[in-house]
Order: structure tokens, then sequence, then C-alpha cells
């Protein structure tokens, strides 16, 4: 079996976030590296209400985490799968009973879901997977890169969680943070696609109310240091004054002074020199009516006329003429206004043997005459704090079951695959949705898939034309529709389009081994535990 790097003695692991049995499991074989999501039950609480906090906005704001599989610039299948050992079978756990599904000719299993995480990038992405049987029944099969971010140096990914059945802002069976994630070495420490799968220990999972609104008194409101909001109703002056002689002033009966945006306006006819004028370009302006600078092109200041008038130059104290800056601000400025960010006019100087020494700027401004009103506004208030009324809903596998494991199988048997595709096609169209999952059924390729810029010499193919998103996707070997349950024999890794056509019709998955069982094995032996204290649920 291919090894980029066999490491001396076992010593495996140098960061100092994992738990002693995490390091152990890793340093027993060299083929396993492992690394921690979430290493106390204080940090996954805290990812989980990053989740969750404002009606699940960063759930509904990620997108699909895919690259541009165009990178891919040569793809041979030749060749045969070499098996490292036996064949092997781990039974799958919590099978269901038979649900007919009018709209799908095959029951969709509840062990699919997404995982949600963010990049080192800081863009928040989801990805599919599933619940995988173990020991503890609190284990995830997807993506390697799904996992290690293989554009941040190999890092593991951020706020890693999973959600079975998610369904738009929805977790049916509730949200499992990430614990911790094992992968081959070879993929964490070298980007080998051979060896692109992960397994991630979870914790228990948690449900119930989540950022519940919880209406409080004011004083409690102005107290409360996390979200919070008012429910504002207008009333009348009258109305406002009854109400302060009954509550005070610090009830529920509140006024403020609302100042509309700046619209535009004719000059006053006071105005009739410069000097005036520049009495109102002020903070306050005068009686409401303020003169503003507004910044031009060059072009756009020549055309423009003299006079006090809107839209006429403006040669008051903002108009400087040549600036001198320092470099480093000119090559900021240069950057700006390629992108339209900056409008006025950039150069430099040069010596005698023509080196840049000094650099300067210059900005165009137009007259604008604007006014805004302010006006007192009285309301009523209804006062909420933002709580969890939350409970551990017990381990994933106990919840949604969890598939079997397969390793050193042959190929061509059938496999049925289960994921959320997304993205565009290369040819820009968008045939899916990423809100509902869908399957590929199918024999796996006979000859191995070898894309050499990824490392890859032994994938396994499958005439499947899904999009980004799908990655991570597991792949159910023996599926039963009745029971919902199959044996994980591989993830989507790698989409190709074979006919350049432009649109994506295979895809591939690691070839499962006996190396990919010890690091599945190392995961499978891993306790998580729950974010929620015992009498906090």
């Amino acid at each position: 079996m291919k090894r980029i790097l066999l490491p001396a003695g076992g010593a495996l692991l140098a960061t100092g976030l994992l738990a002693a049995g995490l390091a152990g499991a890793a340093q027993a074989d060299p083929d396993v590296d492992g690394a921690a999501l979430a290493a106390s039950e204080q940090k996954a609480a805290e990812i989980l209400d990053f989740w969750t906090k404002s009606d699940y906005a960063a759930l509904k704001g990620a997108t699909a985490y895919y690259w541009d599989n165009k990178d891919v610039p040569k793809v041979v299948q030749k060749g045969g799968y070499v098996a490292d050992g036996k064949p092997g079978l781990k039974e799958p756990i919590g099978a269901e009973k038979k649900v007919a599904v009018k709209s799908q000719n095959v029951n969709l299993p509840k062990s699919i879901g997404k995982v949600f995480f963010e990049g080192r990038d800081g863009k928040l992405y989801w990805c599919s997977g599933t619940s995988i049987q173990s020991n503890y029944r609190n284990l995830v099969a997807t993506a390697g890169h799904c996992v290690y971010d293989i554009a941040g140096n190999d890092e593991v990914v951020s706020r890693w969680v999973f959600v079975p059945g998610y369904y738009q802002g929805k977790a049916p069976w509730g949200i499992y943070v990430g614990k911790q994630a094992f992968t081959h070495y070879d993929f964490s420490n070298y980007e080998d696609f051979d060896r692109d799968y992960a397994f991630v220990t979870v914790y228990n999972g948690v449900g119930g109310v989540l950022n519940a609104p919880k209406q409080v008194t004011k004083t409690e409101y102005d107290a409360y240091k996390g979200e919070k909001f008012i429910d504002k109703k207008e009333i009348t002056a009258d109305e406002y004054s009854a109400g302060v002689s009954k509550y005070g002033e610090n009830g529920p009966f509140q006024k403020e002074s609302i100042t509309s945006s700046p619209e535009t306006v004719a000059k006053p006819a006071s105005v009739t020199t410069g000097a005036e004028a520049l009495k109102y370009y002020t903070a306050t302006g005068i009686d409401g009516v303020k003169l503003t600078a507004v910044e031009v092109t060059e072009f756009d200041y020549n055309k423009a006329p003299a006079g006090l008038d809107n839209n006429a130059k403006f040669e008051g104290p903002t108009a400087a003429s040549k600036m001198a800056i320092s470099q480093e601000e000119y090559k900021k400025l240069l950057a700006e206004k390629a992108d339209g960010k900056y409008l006025g006019k950039l150069w430099a100087e040069k010596n005698a043997a023509g080196q840049e020494i000094s650099w300067f700027k210059q900005q165009y401004y137009i007259k604008k005459w604007v006014k805004s009103t302010t006006k007192e506004v009285y309301w009523v208030g209804a006062y909420y704090i933002v709580v969890h009324q939350i409970k551990d809903v017990g381990k994933l596998g106990d919840n949604v079951g969890g598939q079997g494991f397969a390793w050193n199988q042959p190929t061509g048997q059938i496999v049925r695959t289960f994921g959320y595709p997304y993205a565009k096609h290369p040819d820009g169209s968008k045939p899916y949705s990423g809100v509902t999952p869908k399957w590929c059924y199918g024999k796996t390729g006979a000859k191995a898939t070898k894309v050499a810029s990824l490392k890859i010499e032994e994938h396994v193919s499958l005439k499947c034309a899904v999009t980004g998103g799908y990655n991570g996707a597991p792949w159910l070997l023996k599926y039963s529709n009745a029971k919902r349950m199959g044996y994980v024999n591989g993830v989507t890794s790698v989409l190709y389009d074979t006919d350049s056509n432009d649109r994506w019709d295979y895809m591939s998955s690691p070839y499962f081994d006996g190396e990919t069982a010890a690091v599945y094995s190392a995961a499978a032996n891993m306790a998580s535990g729950s974010i929620i204290p015992k009498g906090d649920s």
C-alpha cells in the first residue's frame, strides 16, 4: 500500500489540545492522525451557540464547500485495486422500519445530514456526511477535506457540527458538535487524496427550544448581556404621558428622537456668497440644512459649474489640492481606485534614475445641500431576552442509527450514495438546491482512478451527475431499502467531467482498505459525553 512517509516511533501528534486517549490511539498506529475540534464541553457549548443564535442564522447562511474541479488536469483509469488484507464488515446499528416515500423510489436514511464548519478563510460551509456505527454511537463519516482545511495549512476547520436530517434551519434530531477528528496521517499532513476520508466523534445531541424569547421587565432587559430585543408599539404623546405617570420613566413607556435620512434640498435663499455657504459646512448645519461635499472623479468635477447651488464645484476646505502621502497609502488607494472605491487622482514623482521618491493624491468634490428632520416618537415596549430552553437528546446512533462499515471489498459492486448537491456545473447550470438530499445508484468502476495533481493513485469511480455539496456523501454497500441501512464503503471526494461537456458526470472515493479500518477503529473506540451538565437539561 502506498505511503508518502512512514513516521518513526509513532510520534505523530504535536498538538497539546488532544486528550491522552486520542494521542494514545494515534501513537499506536502510524496511519492514524487525530485532532481536537472542541476539546471541552465549554468550547462545544460556544460552538452550539454560534450556529443556533438568531434563529439559526449561521446554519442558514452557510454554503456548500467545494473547489473548482477544473483544477484536476487529467484523469487516468487503469489497473485494479489491491486489498491489504481480508474483507471486513461492521454491522449497522438502529435499523429503521420501512416507510414508503411516494416521491422517491428509495427510502432515505435518517443517518445522513449536513456537516457545517467555518473554514480558515472565515467563511461558513457545509458538506454531506452520515452517522456510522461505533462502540459509543457517536461517530460521523465524511470526506477528509470537510474536516481538514486543505487551503489552510492542513489544520482542522473550526466550529464543526453535524445535523442529521437538516432542513432549512430545522434540526429534527438535534445538533451534534464535533469533539475529535480522525483521518489518515497522509491526508492531514500531505494532502494525499487517496486518504480523503475522516471519522469524527460528536458530543451528545442538543435539541429542544433553542433561542427562545422570554419577556422580562425593562430593568431585567437592561441588565441582560446576551441577545435581546424590544417589540415596540407606537403610541400618542398623551398615551406616553399617562404611561410614564403610572410606571415611571424606567417603565415600558418611552420616547426617542428620530432623525430622518438626509434629503437633497435647494440652496437656502439667504446664501449669496461662498463665505455664507461655508457657515453651513458644520456637523449640525443651520436650521437642519447642511452643505456637504460629495466626492467625484476629476472628469466629473471639471464638467461641474461654479457657483453655490447643488452639483457646483466644491472649492472649500475639503477640496485640497496636491497632498503628499506615504508609499503605503499610495498602494492602498491605488488598489481601491481599481475597485472603484477611490475616485481621486494619484501619481508618483520620480528622480533622475527613474525611481519613485514621492507620492501624491488629489480629490474632487461637488456641493450637495441636504436637510434632515427630527421628531419625537412615543412607544410602549415589550422587552425580551433570548434564552436556550435546551436538553440533551442523547447519542447520535441512538437517535438516527448508524450505517455499517466495510473495507477491503471488491469493486464492481452496487452502491447507493446520499448527499446534498448544490453548486453549479461548469457550464453554469444549477439543477440542485442543496435543500433536500439526492442519491445515486450504480456499480463502482473496476479500474482505479488516478489523478497525479491530488496524489490519487487508486480512487474508486461511480457514474453520478451531482455537483459540489455532495462532498463527503457516504457510499453505502449492500443498502437495504427496507431497513435504510448499509455499509459505508466510500465517501465522495472528487467530481469529474469525463466527456468534456462542462457537466460533472463521475465522482470518486478513496478505496477503503485496512489502513482506513485502522483510522475508523481508533475513532470508533472514543467516547464523547454531553455538552449539557447534569441537572441543566
